[in-house]
């Protein structure tokens, strides 16, 4: 077993190793890294060596990680990213005033709940960085793991088998069906479910919590999904989609409350209401502006509550 921890492992092998992975040769690497190509393949022969297996095989469209070269990439970048992590939190307990904060958001709580926070947050320190990446869950969970997001905001899926995940619930928000003001659907008298399957709809994507949660409502209603839809969760384009289209969208009561151009129609989704809060890793303490992130976050959602009582009636 190699002897990773007698000093003949260097920081810049685990750099180099990250920078061949991402730019797919040593010599895009190695410019890169500012280094000349002959020291770049020397450091990565000295890694190699050192390991007793090849991390990358050469081929016409560049290197690829070995099966050894995948296994050692992840845990280089893990070091790297603590290695980040600690700089990050030094300085930022050195000045309170500084530091980056990187949030994974979900279609809840991106629209309301996280620019009301961030702004709340920038009023208090202005020289934090915030840095925002929207995706869906099972996405944002590696850059999680990964140490690329420092927290994930949005709906609440389960999580119960991950222990290395714990959750803070932030609050309660119903699913509403969602068309533009002055849709064909508003108005109609005694709307049922069924009587909106003759238009168009945006789905959520498969994979999402919200996709399976409808499919079942609309199994509990004798229907199938829509044969006119589109897929997506993007809410700039939902909304677009809805405010110039006939389509309908299921989405967080809250986006609706906050759009004059959105109604809601009187077609209840029973058993479809959002867990909001934010997905941490159990076992890793947050830097202090992500500390200050979540402060903010609970904050604004004390504020959302009140309002969430009128939009689920």
């Amino acid at each position: 077993m190699p002897d990773l921890l007698g000093g003949k492992l260097k920081l810049r092998h685990l750099v180099l190793v990250t920078a061949i992975a991402d730019h797919g040769s040593v010599l895009r690497a190695a410019e890169h890294l500012r280094l000349a190509q002959p020291a770049a393949t020397r450091a990565l022969r000295e890694l190699e060596d050192l390991l007793g297996v090849d991390l990358f095989t050469r081929g016409p469209r560049g290197m690829r990680l070995t099966v050894f070269g995948e296994a050692f990439l992840e845990h280089a970048r893990a070091v790297l990213t603590e290695l980040r992590r600690a700089g990050e939190r030094i300085v930022g307990l050195a000045d309170t005033e500084v530091g980056t904060v990187t949030i994974g958001t979900l279609l809840a709580g991106s629209n309301v709940l996280l620019p009301r926070a961030i702004a709340s947050l920038k009023r208090d320190r202005p020289g934090v960085t915030v840095v925002v990446r929207e995706s869906t869950f099972d996405t944002l969970v590696p850059a999680l793991l990964a140490g690329e997001v420092d927290l994930i905001v949005g709906r609440l899926n389960p999580v119960h088998t991950r222990p290395e995940l714990r959750q803070v619930t932030l609050y309660s928000e119903p699913v509403r069906l969602v068309v533009r003001a002055g849709h064909p659907a508003v108005g109609r008298p005694d709307l049922t479910l069924a009587d909106l399957m003759d238009y168009p709809w945006i789905l959520p994507l498969t994979q999402t919590a919200l996709r399976q949660e409808l499919e079942q409502v609309l199994a509990r209603h004798g229907l199938e999904l829509p044969a006119d839809r589109v897929e997506c969760t993007s809410i700039l384009t939902m909304r677009a989609l809805l405010v110039e289209t006939d389509m309908i969208a299921a989405l967080p009561g809250l986006v609706v409350s906050t759009d004059e151009r959105l109604v809601a129609l009187p077609v209840e989704l029973e058993s479809v209401r959002r867990a909001v809060g934010v997905t941490l890793l159990s076992e890793r303490l947050l830097t202090p502006s992500a500390g200050l992130m979540l402060e903010h976050l609970r904050g604004r959602a004390e504020e959302l509550r009140g309002a969430l009582e009128t939009v689920g009636h």
